[in-house]
This record gives C-alpha cells, sequence and structure tokens, in this order.
C-alpha cells in the first residue's frame, strides 16, 4: 500500500528520497557504462546473485563482459555533449533494459572489472585525456 509506506517514510526520514519504477530486467543485471569526457569507453553488466535484485558487485553482483546495445550507445550520444560541457570528464552511467538508471558523477565503479572482463584501461584514457586538457 503506497499511501502507508509514504506516511511511514515521511515520519521516519527527514532526508529527501527517490521513488523509481521496479524494473524486472534488473534479474539480467544493470549495465555500468563509463564516458570519459562525453564519450563511451567501456562497460560492464553487473548479474544480481540467485534470489537476490541487487547487482552492486559490492552487494554480491557478478561483473560479466558486455557490449552497448544501439539504444545504449543512443543514451550515451545524447547525454554525453552535455556531461562535456559541464565538464564532467569521468562519469558512470546505469542502464537497465534500455533505461537510464543513474548518473554517477562523484564516485563511478567498475573501471577494474571492465579491464579484468578484456575491455579497455579507462583509467589511462582518463589521464590522458587530463594531459591533454591541460596542454601536456
Amino acid at each position: 500500500n503506497f499511501g502507508s509506506l509514504y506516511d511511514f517514510f515521511a515520519v521516519t526520514f527527514r532526508e529527501p528520497w527517490v521513488i523509481q519504477r521496479f524494473l524486472p530486467a534488473v534479474k539480467h543485471g544493470d549495465k555500468r557504462i563509463i564516458l570519459v569526457d562525453g564519450e563511451a569507453a567501456g562497460a560492464v553488466n553487473r548479474v544480481p546473485s540467485e534470489g537476490d535484485l541487487r547487482s552492486n558487485m559490492v552487494r554480491g553482483g557478478a561483473a560479466k563482459p558486455t557490449d552497448l546495445t544501439d539504444r545504449e550507445q543512443e543514451i550515451c550520444k545524447r547525454i554525453g555533449p552535455e556531461l562535456r560541457a559541464r565538464g564532467l570528464l569521468f562519469v558512470g552511467i546505469d542502464v537497465i533494459d534500455g533505461n537510464l538508471t543513474e548518473i554517477n558523477v562523484t564516485s563511478p565503479t567498475g573501471l577494474r572489472a571492465i579491464k579484468r572482463l578484456g575491455g579497455p584501461d579507462i583509467a589511462a584514457q582518463i589521464w590522458d585525456k587530463i594531459e591533454e586538457k591541460r596542454g601536456a
């Protein structure tokens, strides 16, 4: 019952909260896509453990290699220029079943998993971009 939950949370928690629609496809994983200076640099699919819906790796999700779908490439192309315009050099976005669910600009994780699974060395790309921007 949404009304009861709303009343409970409104009284119990004073901080702002976010409610989003449940996406059943999360059982197949959520994709963390890393963008460097607005361009897709690599991705990892984070798959929940059996019987759990949390896919983040610190909560037991497994990192699996992945490629970007056409829809995910479209998302990156649409938000990339705005991220670059805002000076956001290193961003992680999460996508579930073609739906953008998060834009993480403070501590995007996944670089080591992407590299471990045969993907690019995104950390090196970030440093290269920093050097390029400072004119080195």
